[in-house]
C-alpha cells in the first residue's frame, strides 16, 4: 500500500503512479516488487529507459566500484576517466562499425528534451533559419522548444492557454498519417516546393523512426529516405529523434539504420546509460560543430555515474551482433503474441516494429481497461496514441523468453476479459 505522503505533498502532475497504485521497493531484471511482496513483470521499462532491465549486475558492480574509489560523480564538462572510457567504447562499438567516424558527440543536460533543444538550437544556428518541420503524432519533449515540435494537444495545453510560445514549427503528416493509400511524402514535397504554401524554408526536419508516444507509428525505409533527400535538397538539416526507439529497441542500435540514411543530428537519451541513470547526448556531423565554448551548456551535462554504466552496456551487449539477433527473435514472439489479441478484437491492428510494438484496439477506454486488468494480474504495461488507443509493449530487451511469454499470456487473458466485459455491458 502506498503512503499518503504522495497525495499530501506531490503535485497533481504525476501520472504513471495513478495507473500503478502501489509502492515499489525493489527491481531486478524484468521484474518489480512492491511493499506487499507482489512481483510484477515489467512491460514498460521506464518508457524504454531500461532496455537492459533493472539493476544489471555488471553495471551495478562497475558503478559501486567507481563510487567506492571516490570516482568523480559530478564534473561539469571537465575531462574525466569515466568520460574518456565511455567515449572510446562508443567510438569502438557503435560509431566505427557503422561507418560513422564523421560524427562528434555533444553532452547536453541529462534528459531527452535537453538533447532535442540542443539539436534544434544548433540547426537554427547552422542554417540561419527558424522554421523546423515536425510531424503529426510526434513527441519530442516537454520543455518549450521541444514541446513546440510535439503534436499531442493535451501535452501542448500544458504550456498555457493558446499554447503560448510554441512557435517556429510546421507540422506535416507522418508516414501513413492518412492511411496506407496516401503518400504523405508526396504531399510534403508538394507543400515545400510550392512558394505560396506558406511554409517557411526549414532549418531542419525532425522525426522519430518509430513514434513512441504517438501510437507506435513506424516510418518505412522509403519514407525516411525521402525525408533525408528532401532535407538535403532544401538545405535543411535532418534531425532523427532516436531517444525512445534507439539503443536496440528496433532490433538495431539506431532505429534508422535500415534506411541507410546519415542524419545531420541524432538525439539520444533514455537507455543510453543502460541502467536508468539520467544521460543524454547529441550526435552531430563534424561540419555542423560550430559552437563556441560554453555557447550551449548545462550544469549536469555528462553524468559520470552514467558514463560508467553506459560503458558496460556497450561492452556487454554491442561488441558483436549476438544481442541484436536475440532482440529480433523476441520481436517475432511479440508479433505473434499481439496478433492473438488483435484476432479477438474487431478492427484491431498491430503497430510498431522490433521490440517496440503494440496493438491498436480502437479506443482508449478498451486499451486502458486491458492494461488495468493486466496490472491486477501482475503485468506493468501502458497505453500510447493520440487517444491512448494502443496497448504498448516496451519490455526490457533482456527479458528471458519464458518470462516474456508469461507476460504476453497475461496480456491476452486481460484482453479477453476486457472484451467480454465490454460485450456484456453493451447487451
Amino acid at each position: 500500500m502506498k503512503e499518503d505522503i504522495f497525495e499530501r505533498r506531490e503535485s497533481k502532475v504525476r501520472s504513471y503512479c495513478r495507473n500503478f497504485d502501489t509502492l515499489f521497493v525493489r527491481a531486478t531484471g524484468s521484474e518489480m516488487t512492491d511493499a506487499d511482496g507482489k512481483t510484477y513483470i515489467d512491460f514498460l521499462a521506464g518508457c524504454s529507459t531500461l532496455n537492459y532491465g533493472h539493476n544489471d549486475p555488471d553495471m551495478k558492480a562497475a558503478l559501486i566500484e567507481h563510487i567506492e574509489r571516490d570516482g568523480v560523480a559530478h564534473g561539469l564538462d571537465m575531462y574525466t576517466d569515466a568520460k574518456a572510457e565511455w567515449l572510446k567504447a562508443f567510438e569502438q562499438y557503435i560509431l566505427e562499425p557503422r561507418g560513422m567516424d564523421d560524427y562528434k558527440i555533444m553532452m547536453t543536460g541529462p534528459t531527452g528534451t535537453n538533447a532535442v533543444e540542443a539539436a534544434v538550437k544548433l540547426a537554427r544556428k547552422v542554417t540561419g533559419r527558424t522554421n523546423v518541420v515536425a510531424f503529426t503524432n510526434g513527441f519530442h519533449g516537454m520543455t518549450m522548444g521541444a514541446l513546440s515540435l510535439t503534436g499531442n494537444a493535451g501535452k501542448r495545453r500544458g504550456a498555457g492557454t493558446g499554447s503560448v510560445g510554441l512557435t517556429g514549427t510546421t507540422h506535416l503528416p507522418y508516414d501513413g498519417a492518412f492511411g496506407d493509400d496516401v503518400d504523405t511524402l508526396e504531399q510534403i514535397e508538394m507543400m515545400l516546393d510550392n512558394p505560396s504554401s506558406g511554409v517557411d524554408a526549414p532549418a531542419a526536419f525532425i522525426f522519430e523512426p518509430i513514434q513512441g508516444e504517438g501510437g507506435l507509428n513506424a516510418a518505412s525505409k522509403e519514407w525516411m529516405q525521402g525525408i533525408a533527400r528532401l532535407a538535403k535538397k532544401l538545405g535543411a538539416l535532418l534531425i532523427v529523434d532516436d531517444i525512445q526507439s534507439g539503443c536496440g529497441r528496433s532490433g538495431k542500435y539506431f532505429a534508422f539504420e535500415e534506411a541507410g540514411i546519415e542524419p545531420d543530428i541524432i538525439t539520444q537519451a533514455k537507455s543510453l546509460s543502460g541502467m536508468g541513470l539520467p544521460f543524454a547526448c547529441v550526435l552531430l556531423k563534424k561540419e555542423h560543430d560550430i559552437w563556441k565554448p560554453a555557447e550551449h551548456n548545462g550544469t549536469f551535462r555528462g553524468n559520470n555515474h552514467a558514463f560508467v554504466t553506459a560503458k558496460v552496456t556497450l561492452e556487454k551487449f554491442w561488441k558483436d551482433d549476438t544481442f541484436q539477433k536475440q532482440v529480433r527473435e523476441k520481436a517475432v514472439i511479440l508479433t505473434e503474441g499481439l496478433q492473438k489479441i488483435a484476432d479477438i478484437i474487431p478492427g484491431a491492428k498491430l503497430k510498431g516494429r522490433g521490440m517496440m510494438q503494440g496493438v491498436d484496439v480502437g479506443t482508449g477506454d478498451l486499451a486502458s481497461d486491458i492494461c488495468a486488468r493486466a496490472f491486477e494480474k501482475g503485468l506493468i504495461i501502458e497505453t500510447s496514441g493520440a487517444d491512448d488507443e494502443v496497448v504498448k509493449v516496451l519490455a526490457p530487451l533482456t527479458t528471458p523468453v519464458e518470462m516474456f511469454q508469461k507476460g504476453l499470456d497475461i496480456l491476452l487473458d486481460s484482453a479477453r476479459e476486457a472484451v467480454s466485459s465490454n460485450q456484456m455491458a453493451a447487451e
